[in-house]
């Protein structure tokens, strides 16, 4: 009786399940199908429906009057130097956090804490004025400078406290073999943390080149902007044109699941990493 129960509980599990996945992907099932229509036929038979013909005519036009060949790039071109920038400057910082004792490290680490909390919001303002101080205004740097800097505080914080758990003997023993600090980073404690590494890599290329906020404030030529902004223009030129705008869409999306995808089994470990202890 006991063991029928089981079964049962088991198969209203999996069908609870089902049905939540089900929901959860029905926006972009519909999304995939109204890429594949004409616009006629979305605007007849509205959106909950399947096409009656497959077509790859927005696909096409969202590349090349929508320009999203021109914005992908431009995603590509920001996305990757904030990246680096990031990983490494943070690597860095968060090496001297967790290996060093000296005073005001408590302060460091609260100020990249602190930042971490700061509505990005309120800067909006003060960073545009910034940005035209200094002459970045409307150029690649601007958006690369602003995401280094904010995503700095979060990278820092998690990669100390990975760094943290590793014995400090492993450098001390190198220190005595010899082996100079930089040495000691780079080919004994960042091997050993490259599972963090590689889960931030990937939150981190998600966020950037998701963005939308900044690239809206600190970028104005259409030619510099990346595909969130440029699908913000492109859902202006085609305000009717629901089967483009999507299309443009999917095609923004491509490049953050094939990130995920190739990293997925570093992501899955830098999450869980420490968690056996």
């Amino acid at each position: 009786m006991v063991y029928k129960d089981n079964k049962i509980l088991k198969a209203l599990g999996f069908l609870f399940l089902a049905i939540m996945t089900f929901v959860w992907l029905l926006p972009m099932i519909v999304a995939v199908l109204t890429s594949f229509r004409t616009n006629n036929e979305l605007l007849t038979q509205g959106f909950l429906s399947f096409p009656e013909k497959v077509s790859f005519t927005s696909y096409q036009n969202a590349w090349t009057r929508g320009q999203l060949r021109l914005f992908l790039p431009n995603s590509f071109i920001i996305t990757f130097p904030a990246l680096i920038f990031t990983l490494g400057l943070s690597s860095l910082s968060a090496y001297a956090l967790a290996k060093f004792r000296f005073k005001g490290r408590r302060l460091i680490l609260s100020v990249f804490v602190g930042g971490m909390m700061l509505p990005f919001q309120i800067l909006l303002l003060p960073v545009f004025r910034l940005s035209e101080k200094i002459g970045i205004y409307d150029t690649y740097w601007a958006l690369i400078a602003i995401h280094t800097a904010f995503q700095l505080g979060f990278c820092t914080f998690v990669l100390r406290n990975y760094m943290v758990t590793i014995p400090k003997s492993l450098s001390e023993a190198a220190r005595i073999d010899g082996c100079h600090e930089f040495r000691i980073y780079s080919q004994i404690i960042m091997p050993l943390v490259l599972p963090a590494v590689a889960a931030i890599a990937t939150l981190e290329f998600t966020w950037i080149f998701n963005d939308y906020i900044w690239a809206l404030i600190l970028v104005r030529t259409s030619k510099m902007m990346p595909v969130t902004a440029g699908l913000a223009i492109l859902q202006g030129q085609y305000v009717m044109d629901w089967t483009v705008i999507i299309a443009g869409a999917l095609m923004a999306t491509i490049p953050t699941i094939i990130v995920f995808i190739f990293l997925q089994r570093y992501f899955i470990q830098g999450l869980t990493m420490g968690s056996n202890k």
